[in-house]
């Protein structure tokens, strides 16, 4: 009968923080992503009119991540520290007004610094996140949390893609239309920024939304996990890094494959369709839905799929090796059709590693060792987000078309699903974590 009740409070408590937590968070990474690789769209009127080469282009757009790579891991811990609403709602607001600040670009040294600080103000948004749904989801149900949060990335392509290209056909009082995108697109996050800090509790203890007997079983099992945790690899952060530093290892160079392959994609997409198409700039924003539509679907299956099993290293490894594959294929199209097939069926497989991916990453960590753990993760791996952008540009810019890149974030994504297979974490507990008694013991 007791097994019976906790069932049903487990079901209860984890159904409502799906659905109270998630389409929210999910709608500020949507935001967040859009202000992040709408300069993809951009650069189809920027490189002309700013007389910037595809050299100057890919270093641009990958300099972001120099500052999302530096300002990482002091922004989650100061998160920790001051708590996810206020932290969240803060730089929300600045990144809104640097995306703003675009406008004023002129020569590819001012492209260059606002691209690296737009990346420090955005650095504590992504892993604040993940910690938060660490701190909130119940092991077992964390890579669907994760996989539904980060279907945000193809969702706002799906509305990006159209909205940019329109938006490019934009020019009003003597401001062109990439500029006027970014002014649009950046200032959703500044409006935002207000209703964090209503919509959002720090701390499921502060959940009134939860019965009690939710709250108590959701603490019980989110703490046991904790205990797990500091039995493993201890409670000291620096020792507790040291213990984990071999994962750690493992786990960032595989975040690089992902992270080069997505980026490096992404933000030269809309040049890619442009390559291979006589389409309009909005026609390019309408044919990019495609992947990314594709990817969203991908992610949230593969993400469901791996929690049902646990087996999140196995679909971590066959969705690198699947990208790296279709990646190599794409390099030898030379025409629309295939050539998207295989771009959209590598960010498919790529986009859909992150769940796995971060399901596996925090089963290994708890506490302040998870705060730092994750942003020296997401920060290291990340860098990818600089190489993939930059090494497609230099091909390009040495007379190598798209060809070169996408055949060096063929090796890398080969690379991090070898690398996956060994990576191990911790034995996976009952489902959603073990369950505690409904009653607390004494």
């Amino acid at each position: 009968m007791v097994s019976t009740v906790s069932a049903d409070v487990e079901t209860r408590c984890v159904h409502k923080l799906f659905w109270r937590l998630l389409p929210f968070l999910f709608l500020l990474y949507v935001v967040n992503y859009l202000d992040r690789i709408n300069v993809g769209f951009a650069a189809l009127q920027m490189q002309t009119q700013l007389h910037f080469t595809d050299r100057v282009y890919g270093l641009g757009a990958g300099i972001f991540f120099a500052g999302y790579f530096l300002f990482q891991v002091p922004s989650n811990l100061a998160m920790a520290h001051v708590g996810a609403r206020r932290w969240i709602a803060g730089i929300m607001v600045l990144w809104g007004l640097i995306s703003c600040c675009m406008v004023f670009v002129r020569t590819g040294r001012e492209f260059y610094a606002l691209r690296f600080v737009l990346g420090a103000a955005e650095a504590g948004f992504f892993p604040g996140v993940i910690l938060y749904l660490k701190n909130w989801f119940p092991a077992s149900a964390r890579a669907r949390a994760v996989a539904l949060f980060m279907t945000a990335n193809p969702v706002s392509g799906v509305i990006g893609g159209p909205l940019s290209g329109a938006l490019l056909g934009l020019h009003q009082f003597g401001i062109a239309g990439w500029q006027w995108m970014f002014v649009i697109e950046g200032l959703p996050s500044i409006a935002l920024a207000a209703l964090v800090l209503l919509a959002l509790t720090d701390i499921p203890e502060a959940a009134t939304w939860l019965g009690p007997d939710e709250r108590l079983w959701l603490t019980g099992n989110l703490r046991a996990e904790r205990e797990r945790h500091v039995q493993e690899i201890g409670a000291d952060l620096r020792a507790a890094l040291t213990r984990l530093s071999g994962k750690l290892l493992l786990l960032t160079v595989t975040y690089f494959g992902i992270t080069t392959t997505v980026y490096g994609t992404i933000l030269w997409l809309p040049n890619f369709i442009h390559s291979l198409s006589t389409l309009s700039n909005f026609g390019i924003g309408v044919v990019s839905m495609i992947p990314y539509m594709a990817t969203a679907i991908s992610m949230v299956l593969i993400g469901i799929q791996s929690d049902r099993t646990g087996r999140h290293r196995l679909y971590l490894a066959l969705t690198a090796f699947a990208a790296a594959l279709f990646m190599f294929l794409a390099a030898q199209t030379r025409s629309m059709v295939p050539g998207l097939a295989f771009v959209s069926l590598a960010l498919m497989s790529a986009s859909s590693m992150q769940g796995p991916f971060w399901a596996t990453a925090t089963s290994l960590m708890s506490g302040t060792a998870a705060a730092a753990g994750i942003a020296l993760i997401n920060s290291f791996g990340n860098l990818g987000g600089f190489f993939g952008p930059y090494i497609i540009g230099a091909k390009r810019s040495s007379g190598m078309g798209f060809r070169g890149g996408m055949l060096i974030i063929s090796a890398f994504l080969a690379l991090a699903g070898i690398v996956s297979l060994l990576v191990r974490a911790f034995p996976p507990g009952q489902r959603y974590g073990p369950r505690l008694p409904s009653t607390p013991q004494h």
